[in-house]
């Protein structure tokens, strides 16, 4: 059941950016920005590889990938403006933002500041969601925007340049795909299966 959800993923991030090219990577990257689970961690890796076919530039595939990042916090700069904290602890779940990812990213945010803003964007789950409260504390928007851009650039290069190199050892490592396949489905089962004890050991115990 994992497998063939990962693989659909993979194969749809696949068709967007080689049909719409630099706007189809901008597209994706605001998504996943907007705080829905589209990763980047894919987007940007095929990106690479097609810069190694000779595709793409790699300069312009990060500016693109950053100028989508820039789209996607802005809306979620705006739920968090206008909705407030209240909002996205009441709805937040039905536009899949959960309230563990949003605490985290609460924290950050108010330990650290603005700076926050251009450094959570190098870091796993809190880069998609260090919007939200920037936006509830109403952050000046042109800082926002330019901390935001500027973070967004070195994520999007390094990922651009890993799938580089990995179009550069494809041959070698071509034999040991199917097997990284079902580790990386084998990770994302447990890290399920984890969420689920930890969220419903919760609910027993209060209850």
């Amino acid at each position: 059941m994992l497998v063939p959800i990962i693989e659909a993923v993979v194969t749809f991030v696949k068709t967007g950016i080689s049909a719409a090219g630099y706007w189809g990577i901008a597209w994706m990257m605001a998504v996943e920005s907007a705080c829905i689970p589209l990763p980047s961690e894919i987007i940007m890796p095929f990106s690479g590889f097609l810069v190694h076919e000779g595709r793409f530039s790699l300069h312009m595939v990060a500016f693109a990938g950053a100028l989508g990042n820039l789209a996607g916090s802005t809306a979620a700069y705006a739920l968090g403006y206008y909705g407030g904290r209240p909002f996205l602890a009441r709805y937040g779940r039905y536009i899949l933002i959960r309230e563990h990812e949003l605490a985290v990213a609460d924290r950050f945010f108010d330990r650290y500041g603005q700076s926050t803003v251009f450094f959570a964007r190098m870091l796993p789950i809190v880069r998609t969601y260090i919007s939200l409260p920037a936006g509830i504390a109403r952050m000046r928007f042109a800082p926002f925007c330019l901390l935001t851009f500027l973070g967004s650039l070195p994520w999007c290069y390094l990922l651009t340049y890993a799938g580089v190199k990995l179009g550069e050892n494809w041959e070698s490592i071509r034999s040991y795909t199917h097997l990284l396949d079902w580790i990386v489905g084998a990770a994302i089962l447990l890290l399920i299966i984890y969420w689920l004890a930890r969220r419903f050991g919760k609910r027993a115990a209060v209850s």
